[in-house]
């Protein structure tokens, strides 16, 4: 969410910047910095009435001791009718911020100046691709296919226990998982991330820290009893640790990772783009989250991309990293990566991972401050990123390591499976 001052200031500048997203913001400014101008009149007009208040309180207080009664009764009445108008200032206020804040919610964040202009994903920029792409066999099997070959995943079986979009991992598929999730998690320790395991619910307080509420995209699943919403990221629990806390610059960077279920409806996904692990309700997925000081978020989003290519050269896998145009950017980022894998025998590409940075957005929502050394309180830069999403490079691997004796298992992740091949 963009700060109010920061509008003020900017209203040229974020018109301009928000074109990239194919967004008109010139209007919805407007209204905020026309709404916000009655609002300080108003917090001025009531500052007034209070420290009037104030000073009549003190006048009646020496009237009665000098038992000036008719005037202090008099003053009384002046000061009741500074209570009714300060009251009804404060009702006036209370409505004029609620709208305000709605307005700001409704602005996307502004993108970073290397972002490219663009209206969908055929726009987003290939700025890496690694030189190990496979040529499978014209024979070679899709992943869902192999699945069912070798027994590892289940997605009849998962579609009876709860709907499509649930698949069951079984035998070394099920080993698979849980080693991918423990090399990753070893991965981010070994890179400097501390590890935390988080609640799978969280408050629309929480939903609202990271932007994922209002859910704009009907994409989150909710425990309308309870009011809890299933998390669609671990990004939203582990950046909500840190949501109305007040840090020292010493205290950053702070890193940290976590393991956890993910959560999305995916409502209006269908065909066979979403076949198999394509796209699902339920999936793992590890991430990694960073607060920054300002100065330091763009080499720590360089820093999270490296350790991310870290990670896919160790697997083997043959991939890519796009960055994203302006119409693809997501609603809170100020600057997006994708990692996509490469698919051998579906012979496309399929995204695995984001890295994000979203400058001061989520922590005006958050309420997430530092105190800089010279003792002025500033707003955190926060930034996330998977590491990784687990279905589709489990979809990459089946299908990229697929040989006549069965699936091989890359080097690395050997001592996490016990098995160097599923056959």
């Amino acid at each position: 969410m963009l700060a109010l001052l920061y509008i003020r200031e900017n209203r040229d500048l974020i018109i301009e910047a928000q074109k990239k997203r194919n967004y008109d913001a010139e209007k919805i400014l407007d209204e905020i910095i026309k709404l916000d101008s009655i609002r300080r009149n108003k917090q001025t007009e009531l500052e007034n009435n209070l420290a009037k208040a104030n000073s009549i309180a003190k006048e009646i207080g020496e009237y009665y001791k000098a038992s000036e009664n008719e005037k202090a009764n008099t003053l009384k009445k002046e000061s009741s009718n500074l209570k009714t108008s300060s009251n009804s200032l404060q009702d006036s206020l209370n409505e004029i911020e609620k709208k305000l804040l709605d307005l700001r919610t409704q602005i996307p964040n502004i993108p970073h100046e290397t972002v490219p202009h663009g209206v969908s994903e055929k726009d987003n920029e290939e700025i890496f691709k690694s030189d190990n792409l496979v040529k499978l066999p014209k024979n070679a099997l899709p992943h869902w296919e192999l699945a069912e070959k070798y027994n590892i995943i289940d997605f009849d079986l998962g579609s009876k226990i709860s709907g499509s979009g649930f698949p069951v991992y079984k035998n070394k598929g099920a080993r698979l998982q849980r080693a991918l999730i423990n090399f990753f998690l070893d991965k981010n320790i070994s890179a400097g991330y501390t590890e935390f395991q988080v609640p799978h619910l969280v408050n629309a307080e929480s939903g609202f820290g990271t932007g994922n509420l209002p859910d704009k995209e009907g994409q989150m699943y909710h425990a309308q009893e309870d009011d809890l919403y299933l998390i669609p990221t671990a990004e939203v629990p582990l950046t909500n640790l840190y949501r109305d806390v007040l840090l020292n610059e010493n205290d950053l960077p702070i890193c940290i990772t976590g393991y956890t279920p993910c959560f999305r409806r995916e409502a209006g996904s269908y065909g066979a783009q979403v076949r198999g692990l394509n796209r699902l309700h339920q999936f793992d997925k590890v991430e990694i989250v960073r607060l920054e000081t300002p100065e330091k978020s763009m080499t720590a989003l360089n820093g999270m991309v490296e350790h991310i290519k870290t990670i896919l050269s160790a697997l083997e896998l043959p991939y890519r990293i796009l960055r994203l145009c302006g119409g693809d950017l997501g609603f809170t980022s100020a600057l997006t990566y994708d990692f996509e894998i490469y698919s051998g025998a579906q012979k496309r590409w399929l995204e695995i991972s984001s890295v994000s940075i979203f400058n001061n957005f989520q922590s005006e929502r958050l309420k997430l401050r530092y105190k800089t050394k010279k003792g002025n309180k500033q707003p955190v830069h926060t930034l996330n990123g998977s590491a990784l999403a687990l279905p589709r490079v489990v979809a990459g691997l089946l299908e990229n390591f697929q040989t006549d004796q069965g699936i091989r298992i890359p080097k690395v992740l050997i001592p996490y499976t016990g098995f160097d091949i599923i056959s």
